[in-house]
């Protein structure tokens, strides 16, 4: 009997360490260890914080933190010929919105903490933001 328990246990410890699929609240936090890739997308609720997301990750393999900061619903330039401005700078009406998933990629040529991109190891995703975040440990 206790080695079937400790068999499931182990089991489960592996599935939650090697992918982790759903919806991360605000101030709620998530690790994924050695990941292919990571994928980080706003929930995108409609009406709060703009559908923006803001993440802090950190990394084990440099002891460093970044932001991330995804925002879909935000306007990234002049949205036509009659924006504010548009006609005095002689800019051409342009149009991008922010992004609304980013995807964490590992690099194999890079040796443990040469990039400030490397996700070997435990990398810790936190919501520090007031919107939804799905994360995925691929």
């Amino acid at each position: 009997m206790k080695k079937i328990v400790l068999m499931v246990a182990a089991v489960s410890v592996c599935f939650a360490s090697s992918a982790f699929a759903g919806s991360l609240n605000p101030g709620d936090s998530v690790s994924c260890n050695n990941a292919n890739s990571i994928t980080l997308e706003s929930a995108n609720t409609p009406g709060a914080d703009r559908g923006t997301a803001n993440a802090a990750i950190w990394k084990s393999s440099n002891f460093t933190t970044i932001p991330i900061s995804l925002g879909p619903n935000d306007d990234q330039g002049f949205p036509g010929a009659g924006a504010a401005g548009a006609s005095k700078t002689g800019v051409d009406p342009r149009y991008t919105a922010g992004r609304g998933k980013v995807v964490l990629m590992k690099q194999e040529a890079f040796s443990r903490g040469d990039s400030i991109g490397d996700i070997s190891g435990e990398v810790r995703i936190t919501n520090t933001g007031t919107v939804g975040l799905n994360v995925t440990c691929g």
